[in-house]
C-alpha cells in the first residue's frame, strides 16, 4: 500500500470512527434502506413479477446487487483514489463465502417476505435487527459491547413494539412471508460481526464489492435457473433499478466502514430509522394506509427502545 492511499485509509477511518459522524451516516444508511422495501414492491409492479413468482424475484435481486458491485468500484476510485485490491487465498474464499450468506441468503428471504407483506407490516418486523444487533453483540464480543440495564429494557420495549405491530396482523401479510422476513433479519444481524471480521482482513470496498457481486451473481442464476426473466416495461422500470443498486452500492460501502470502525451497538440500533422511512414510502408509493393504530404504537414503542439503549455510555464500548 503507498504512503498515499495508507494516508486516505487513515483519514477515512479517523472520520467514520467519530461518534457524531458515524451516528449521522447510520442514519443515512438506514434513511436508504427503508425507501428499499417500497421501492422494490414498485419495481415488482414496474418489471411485471407477480408475488409467486420466486424465479423472477430472484433474477431481479440478483440484477440490483450485480450493478450495486459496480457502484462500489466508483465509490472506491472517488474515496480512494484507486480500485479496489481484491483479496486473494483464504479471505478471497471467507469474502466469497461472505456475499453468499450476507447477500444470497438474506435477500433471497428478504425478496420473498417484500412480495408477500405491506411494507409497513414488513418495515416493523425488519426493525428487530436493530435490537437483535445489540444483543448478539454482547455475547459475541463480550465487555468490548456488553449489555446493560438500559439496553436491555430498550430492546425489550422496541420488541414490545414489534410485538404491537403484528396484532391480528390486520391483512397485512401471509404466514410464510412473515416468516421470511424474520429469517432474513437474523441473517443480517448475524452478518454484521463476521462482516466487521473481514473489513479488518481486506480493503473494506473489496469485501463490499465480492459480497454484492457474488451474492447477486448466485441469485441471478438460481433465479435464471428455475425458469425466471426480466422484461423491462419502462424508463422508469429502469431507473427504479439503477436507485435500488444505489442504495445497495452506497449502503453497503458506508456500513462496512462504519462496521470496521465503531462497536456494532453504536450503528446497528439507529435502524429504528428504517420502518419510520418505510411505513411513510409505502403509503407514498404503493397507496398503504399510513393511519393505523398498531403501526404509530410499534413506532412510537421502537423509538423509545432506541433511545434507552443509547442511554448507555458509549465511552465504555471498545472497537
Amino acid at each position: 500500500m503507498s504512503d498515499n492511499t495508507a494516508v486516505r485509509a487513515a483519514k477515512l477511518d479517523k472520520i467514520f470512527g467519530t461518534p457524531v459522524c458515524a451516528v449521522l451516516l447510520a442514519i443515512f444508511c438506514n434513511v436508504l434502506w427503508g425507501s428499499a422495501f417500497p421501492f422494490i414492491k414498485l419495481g415488482y409492479r414496474l418489471f411485471s413479477i407477480d408475488s409467486g413468482n420466486t424465479a423472477s424475484i430472484f433474477c431481479f435481486a440478483g440484477v440490483r446487487f450485480m450493478l450495486g458491485s459496480v457502484l462500489v468500484l466508483l465509490g472506491s476510485i472517488l474515496l480512494q483514489g484507486k480500485a479496489p485490491r481484491l483479496p486473494r487465498g483464504r479471505v478471497a474464499a471467507e469474502c466469497c463465502a461472505l456475499g453468499l450468506w450476507q447477500t444470497t441468503a438474506q435477500y433471497a428471504f428478504y425478496y420473498i417476505a417484500v412480495a408477500m407483506l405491506t411494507g409497513a407490516f414488513g418495515g416493523i418486523l425488519n426493525s428487530t435487527q436493530s435490537f437483535l444487533g445489540v444483543i448478539f453483540a454482547h455475547f459475541i464480543y463480550g465487555n468490548a459491547d456488553r449489555m446493560t440495564p438500559a439496553k436491555t429494557l430498550g430492546c425489550a420495549v422496541g420488541f414490545a413494539g414489534v410485538l404491537i405491530g403484528t396484532i391480528g396482523n390486520h391483512g397485512s401479510g401471509s404466514g410464510w412471508g412473515v416468516f421470511c422476513m424474520m429469517t432474513a433479519t437474523v441473517i443480517f444481524t448475524l452478518s454484521g460481526p463476521w462482516n466487521k471480521s473481514v473489513t479488518k482482513k481486506a480493503d473494506s470496498f473489496a469485501v463490499c464489492f465480492l459480497n454484492l457481486f457474488v451474492g447477486g451473481l448466485a441469485l441471478f442464476v438460481l433465479g435464471t435457473v428455475m425458469g425466471g426473466r426480466l422484461h423491462v416495461q419502462s424508463a422508469l422500470a429502469a431507473v427504479v433499478m439503477l436507485y435500488l443498486a444505489f442504495i445497495c452500492g452506497a449502503g453497503y460501502i458506508l456500513w462496512a466502514l462504519l462496521m470496521k470502525n465503531n462497536p456494532v451497538s453504536r450503528i446497528a440500533i439507529f435502524g429504528f430509522v428504517n420502518p419510520v422511512v418505510n411505513v411513510l414510502l409505502s403509503a407514498v408509493l404503493n397507496g398503504e394506509p399510513l393511519f393505523r393504530w398498531q403501526y404509530l404504537a410499534a413506532l412510537v414503542f421502537v423509538c423509545v427502545g432506541i433511545w434507552l439503549v443509547n442511554k448507555a455510555p458509549a465511552q465504555k464500548e471498545k472497537v
